[in-house]
């Protein structure tokens, strides 16, 4: 009889259990519902629902106040945008920058992939982001931006020329690159849901070929003055002309609005704000709230809250750009409604109220649009009316300050049409100033409490911190462009 011993059968045992452990140790602890590697799609939607938050917060925060939409309560310290004091700008400077990472990120990756669609959307959000901050700074770091990982921690700045023709061009690269016949492999896109096909046909792409195309449009129109140096004319012409191969807005459906879901985390940003942040410390002005008073303008019942003044709910405004000793009591003006804090079509990136508005000026600059400018301009107020669910009134587009007159001069018929683009431009990033500096409208009233020697101003000066981040650089791009100050104006303007 053979004697075992204990010792060794007892390390037998315990070899033979490590083995038959580790030998499907990998397969048992994978998580099959996790992805076993980064996707476009993994990282699209947090980008669409983060970019979208900052442009909307920074329109409420600059363009508004700037723009007359609505002013502090109280301003004592002589400051502020209302006053045409425009301090360096690092906010939106820094998060676009960071942004345009992940935009990377996900073009890279595409590339690797074979993934045309979120190529062409990652070119799309680049586009989009760096058209904004060169409107906002003029020469920005483009070509050797986000290139840290690289060693490259002090970019050079581009001239803003320079960057447009890249813009125009990848943007034309876009539209080629996107494939309505192919849906999103790894989803993830909650702007156009272009994540499946109908009916062999992929309803978001083609969506996202009518914002690339109309994006093109806006910054196109935007050159008007540098058509000799860069043919914006000329592309204008090529797109107008070829509805197929440039498909641009066509109706409401098509805008590129990001709907807040209500859900966790895509919340609009405004969701928990105070009352303190959101009503009592701004109010409506006069400028603004007037004219819609005077329209009787149905959007002004979603955008803003009454006040009580005898007895009566009224809209009321306040002056803007007021006097240092000027402060206005809480809660007796006109702020913001609160149903704006969950409004889910908040996230405006563009509307094709604004493509018919851009098409009713380029009807009437001459351009072949199919339609008179006039027929345009209405539309375009009608699609903004629907694009925030009111109803437009009967009478609404023959009132007087609305009626648009073909008989009347140009500059007439411009004043007309960017002044309603104004309206319609509500939480649109900082484009309604982008258009006052191009087009000179709306003619805004001058506090009586701006400074002689303030100008309106024409762009937001550098960061500060660049200053020992990047001196050298900046150095050069403040003396490109004619000195780092807001009264300085961006090659476009000039």
């Amino acid at each position: 009889m053979i004697k075992i011993n204990k010792k060794y059968s007892f390390l037998f045992l315990v070899v033979l259990l490590i083995s038959s452990c580790t030998r499907d140790f990998e397969e048992i602890n994978t998580d099959p519902n996790r992805p076993k590697q980064i996707t476009p799609g993994v990282m699209l939607g947090q980008l669409q629902f983060r970019i979208v938050n900052t442009s909307i917060t920074a329109s409420r925060s600059f363009t508004h106040e700037l723009m007359q939409v609505d002013a502090p309560r109280s301003s004592p310290s002589g400051v502020g945008l209302h006053r045409y004091v425009v301090n360096p700008g690092s906010a939106v400077w820094s998060t676009f920058y960071g942004y345009m990472t992940d935009i990377e990120d996900i073009y890279k990756t595409s590339e690797i992939l074979q993934e045309n669609n979120y190529k062409a959307i990652a070119l799309i959000y680049k586009c989009w982001t760096y058209s904004i901050l060169t409107d906002l700074y003029g020469d920005v770091p483009y070509s050797q931006a986000i290139m840290a990982s690289q060693g490259n921690f002090k970019p050079a700045f581009d001239k803003q020329k320079d960057i447009y023709i890249k813009i125009l061009r990848d943007l034309e690269e876009a539209n080629t690159l996107l494939n309505p016949a192919k849906a999103l492999t790894y989803g993830g896109d909650l702007l156009y849901n272009s994540n499946s096909l109908s009916g062999g046909t992929n309803p978001g792409i083609v969506k996202w070929k009518k914002f690339t195309n109309s994006l093109r449009l806006r910054l196109l129109l935007r050159l008007s003055k540098r058509d000799g140096e860069i043919n914006s004319n000329e592309q204008i012409i090529a797109i107008l002309a070829d509805p197929v191969k440039y498909p641009v807005f066509t109706s409401n459906a098509d805008d590129a609005i990001f709907k807040y879901t209500g859900t966790f985390p895509y919340y609009n940003p405004y969701f928990n704000m105070r009352q303190l942040e959101w009503r009592d410390g701004t109010y409506v002005t006069k400028f603004f709230i007037n004219k819609m008073n005077t329209d009787n303008d149905p959007r002004r019942a979603l955008w803003f809250g009454t006040v009580s003044v005898g007895g009566q709910n009224i809209y009321q405004g306040i002056e803007s750009g007021y006097p240092i000793s000027t402060e206005y009591q809480v809660g007796k003006n006109t702020s913001y409604n609160d149903i704006m804090k969950t409004l889910p079509q908040l996230g405006v990136m563009m509307t094709w109220s604004e493509l018919e508005f851009i098409k009713a000026e380029l009807a009437l600059k001459g351009f072949t649009t199919g339609k008179k400018p006039k027929q345009h301009y209405e539309t375009a107020i009608t699609a903004s009316m629907t694009q925030w669910g009111v109803t437009m009134p009967p009478n609404y587009l023959a009132q007087a300050g609305v009626v648009y007159d073909p008989n009347t001069s140009t500059e007439t018929q411009l004043e007309r049409i960017i002044t309603q683009k104004y309206y319609a431009s509500f939480f649109v990033d900082y484009q309604s100033w982008f258009e006052k500096r191009r087009t000179g409208y709306p003619i805004l009233p001058r506090g009586s409490g701006i400074p002689a020697e303030n100008a309106f101003p024409n762009r937001v000066p550098y960061p500060t911190y660049l200053q020992s981040l990047n001196p050298e650089n900046l150095a050069l791009a403040s003396a490109s462009i004619g000195g780092d100050t807001s009264a300085t104006k961006v090659w476009w303007d000039k």
